[in-house]
């Protein structure tokens, strides 16, 4: 990856970091307070509502967090190294995390009549979308499980090779 390319996907990191950051301090306490004036009916659904925003924003800067880790091994031409397995099982670990939050939020919205079933019906396809995502990463991940047992098999004969020589 050429220096420019990490260059600006850093760049693209940090913005999205940023944003991710005032989504949590300005935006949540925002809506928080924009709930408040929900009918007795709905109540009920403010604090876990805020909660799957909140923990929903905790995956997204969790996943920013550790292609930023991949990126760095990247650089440094490590990545193709068991200690990329790491990251990328807590990306998988993410994404499914918020596949799931965004079908307990379709499960939270879903009685009632608190959004129409139209919403409900979105939010389950987003969930599965998101489900989806973290099945192409995990197919990611063969492929790097395959060329980390590559790399090691190729040290294991160039070693070979040097004791020939």
């Amino acid at each position: 990856m050429g220096r420019l390319t990490v260059l600006a996907l850093r760049a693209v990191l940090v913005a999205l970091l940023a944003g991710s950051a005032f989504v949590q301090a300005v935006m949540v306490p925002l809506l928080a307070s924009d709930l408040e004036g929900l009918d007795a009916d709905h109540a009920h659904l403010r604090t876990p509502f805020l909660l799957v925003v909140v923990l929903g924003v905790v995956t997204a800067q969790t996943v920013l967090v550790c292609v930023w880790r991949l990126v760095t091994m990247v650089r440094r031409g490590t990545v193709f190294s068991h200690a990329a397995f790491r990251y990328v099982h807590i990306v998988i670990g993410a994404f499914v995390a918020a596949a799931l939050l965004v079908f307990a939020l379709g499960v939270l919205l879903a009685p009632g009549e608190a959004v129409a079933p139209g919403v409900v019906l979105l939010l389950g396809g987003a969930g599965l979308a998101i489900l989806g995502i973290a099945l192409v990463v995990l197919v990611l991940r063969m492929l790097l499980a395959q060329a980390v047992a590559r790399d090691v098999e190729a040290s294991r004969m160039r070693a070979e090779l040097a004791g020939v020589i």
